[in-house]
């Protein structure tokens, strides 16, 4: 809750950090861009080290740069200092203390039959942390402006560090239910198999889509709005109307994912996704329709998450799930990296998103499809044979 609720309402912060420094959208698409970035380029180490060490040190110091990183970007007076903080500082500290990490502790420490569940509720925390984090950036925004919200959400972040230890857990070396034991497997090996393993690739590919989306809405759905005649207030609104019906999404398909294949589940979502933005884009906007639109993204915004890692711990185990899950969330943040950065781009030369948003349609169609022939079932390994 307290490492996803800041970050998803950076979006609030585009128009008065530019409207101060006289930027183009562009140059705090480009921030956010490179923040998803590094979180996806940052995410494989931290699950490898997570793995190894355990989550609790690696959620600790993850906090620490992502608590540097916002009070830096209360004096982002330039975009090289904007891109240190929350690009680099922020996107580096997201990899170590995110939600991820969070649900491959849950896929250790939870037993099997309760692994679905719980990890719909580890998402779920983190939309909470959107529905509260965004009504709450609206009311300081306007009573300590722009830097004061920041230094308030820096100092929640630190939170995190003593709270991470209830995390502590140590590597995991079991295999998936169903496969035969083998020896301990290497980083290489583990990822080797992954890579040789058509649903993981298809299953990577269909997570780009997510990220691509989710960024593209993060950053800017609060703008998009009030371009098209609503408040800001209306734009916070919408933020934590997806916090608030994600929390319902993530937690329904926890429980429906124990009963429906997860490929089934991942190709509703992306389908689902690309309906709702062709309906939104299609008609006049208003407060109505915005919100309506905010509930219907909430019910998929975090949803993907429980049935992909799922996915992952059923095809693999849980030795290198933090790992392997860590690789499938880099080609969710490559999508977001080009969410948050083509909407920048397309906005400054067009002066509309239309084109992104149609873009955000087709991934989604193509999603839905890539995930149909995903084989849910354990990767089949021979027991290890003496020398």
């Amino acid at each position: 809750m307290l490492t996803f609720g800041p970050r998803s309402t950076f979006g609030l912060f585009m128009q008065p950090m530019s409207r101060e420094f006289s930027w183009g959208r562009d140059v705090f698409a480009l921030a956010f861009a490179i923040q998803n970035l590094l979180w996806g380029l940052g995410q494989p180490i931290a699950g490898a080290l997570a793995d190894r060490f355990g989550v609790a040190r690696v959620l600790a110091v993850g906090a620490a740069l992502y608590a540097l990183g916002l009070t830096l970007m209360c004096y982002a007076s330039t975009p090289l200092m904007l891109n240190l903080s929350s690009g680099v500082l922020v996107g580096f500290g997201l990899s170590g203390c995110s939600f991820a990490l969070v649900i491959a502790a849950f896929g250790k420490i939870v037993p099997k039959q309760w692994s679905a569940v719980a990890l719909g509720f580890g998402t779920a925390a983190g939309s909470f942390g959107q529905f509260v984090f965004a009504p709450v950036s609206v009311l300081l925004l306007g009573s300590y402006g722009w830097p004061g919200t920041l230094m308030v959400f820096a100092t929640l972040v630190l939170l995190v560090i003593p709270l991470a230890f209830v995390l502590a857990t140590p590597p995991s070396a079991d295999t998936p239910a169903g496969a035969a034991p083998v020896a301990e497997q290497s980083f290489s090996q583990a990822m080797a198999e992954a890579f040789g393993h058509r649903s993981y690739v298809l299953l990577v590919l269909g997570f780009f889509t997510c990220g691509f989306q989710i960024a593209f809405v993060t950053a800017h759905l609060p703008s998009y709005l009030v371009d098209r005649g609503l408040t800001v207030g209306i734009g916070g609104t919408v933020i934590a109307a997806i916090g608030l019906f994600n929390i319902i999404g993530s937690l329904s398909v926890g429980w429906i994912a124990t009963y429906v294949p997860k490929r089934i589940i991942l190709s509703c979502i992306y389908a689902i996704r690309a309906l709702s933005i062709i309906a939104f884009i299609s008609f006049p906007i208003s407060p109505t329709s915005a919100i309506l639109f905010g509930v219907i993204t909430g019910l998929t915004w975090l949803s993907t998450v429980p049935p992909t890692s799922g996915l992952v711990s059923l095809m693999f185990g849980t030795r290198w799930l933090a790992t392997l899950f860590g690789v499938a969330f880099f080609s969710h943040q490559v999508g977001a990296f080009l969410g948050s950065w083509l909407g920048a781009v397309v906005f400054e030369r067009t002066g509309s998103y239309n084109g992104v948003w149609w873009l955000s349609v087709f991934f989604g169609l193509a999603s839905a499809l890539i995930n149909l022939p995903i084989v849910e079932k354990p990767v089949p390994r021979q027991a290890a044979q003496p020398a």
